[in-house]
């Protein structure tokens, strides 16, 4: 499953929430591995985050609220903050935009555990989309072909996502529910700047 945790259209707060809910997040789902980020401009703040997870995170889709004083603008009164985590849908069929003219494959030997064969064998994959220059690596499988396949649909996602994003200058309808976050009925809230799970 990838998925996309968003600050929308929120301001610094809610950038620096997408951080620390992701953190969180990576506690709680050891597995979820970061695909891409668009990196705020304070250290720790995300305007969003991609990642990937094995396990069927769909429960989380929705809005999720962040309470906590802002350290960015201490006299500011406001201290409820949101963001958005939506579910980036994954095909079988490789997004168009990736084509064997524009992208290049490299395989290297994947380091770690995974016993010899794995250091013996150049399993691992990097794919650069050569238009964008966005680079996407996969070393989970123990197979060359699999780390590609898996690499391909990570590559996806990010144009997908890219690509809504770039739409929503044309009030893309789509990316616009993504940017005016509900608040209503958040389906969790974390508090303080530890990001303490409340409910």
């Amino acid at each position: 499953m990838i998925m996309q945790i968003s600050s929308g259209m929120g301001p610094i707060e809610c950038r620096a929430a997408v951080g620390g809910i992701f953190k969180a997040l990576q506690k709680e789902y050891p597995d979820i591995e970061q695909i891409t980020c668009n990196k705020g401009e304070e250290d720790g703040t995300y305007s969003s985050i991609i990642f990937t997870t094995s396990q069927d995170l769909s429960g989380l889709q929705g809005t999720m609220e962040w309470i906590c004083k802002s350290k960015y603008r201490p006299g500011h009164k406001r201290k409820n903050w949101f963001v958005d985590i939506s579910i980036i849908l994954e095909t079988d069929e490789v997004d168009e935009m990736v084509s064997p003219d524009n992208i290049e494959v490299e395989s290297y030997r994947s380091g770690g555990p995974g016993g010899q064969h794995v250091n013996k064998t150049e399993s691992g994959v990097r794919i650069t989309h050569l238009p964008t220059g966005i680079t996407v690596t996969s070393t989970k499988e123990r197979s060359q072909f699999m780390n590609k396949q898996d690499a391909l649909k990570k590559l996806s996602a990010i144009l997908k996502s890219t690509n809504i994003a770039s739409k929503d200058k044309q009030k893309n309808a789509a990316w616009s529910k993504h940017a005016q976050i509900q608040r209503g009925n958040p389906v969790r809230i974390y508090e303080g700047e530890k990001f303490v799970l409340k409910r």
